[in-house]
């Protein structure tokens, strides 16, 4: 189903994932948290994420009513993204979300990568063994 035919539907979880409905903006929404960010800041601590899918997302989360996007009429130009109360009542959901996946999942360090390095705009080093 795609997300135009979902939103019509009265259904909140269906609403509420058609909001979330990527892997990018929970994580958007955890770099953001309760501060402005301008979209070069975003992009430097979310630094897997291609420029064009991350300008596809916050315009998406803009409209769901997620994110304030605020542009400075300057030179060069600025924008400057925050979260909505809607999108900062997300924090603590997806803060539980963490603590249930830490709960029951077991970190495998030969296979996995830190989320923390996508958080924090960190590029991963293998170590030399």
């Amino acid at each position: 189903m795609k997300k135009n035919e979902l939103m019509q539907y009265s259904c909140p979880l269906g609403k509420a994932m058609s909001a979330l409905g990527s892997k990018w903006k929970p994580i958007i929404v955890l770099v953001i948290k309760d501060r402005k960010l301008r979209f070069g800041e975003l992009a430097v601590r979310i630094n897997v994420i291609s420029r064009k899918v991350l300008t596809d997302q916050l315009r998406e989360m803009e409209s769901d009513g997620l994110v304030i996007r605020e542009e400075f009429k300057e030179i060069p130009p600025r924008v400057e993204y925050s979260l909505t109360e809607k999108g900062l009542a997300l924090l603590p959901i997806l803060y539980q979300l963490e603590e249930w996946e830490t709960k029951y999942h077991v970190y495998d360090p030969e296979k996995e990568k830190d989320c923390k390095m996508i958080l924090e705009g960190k590029k991963v080093q293998k170590s030399a063994v």
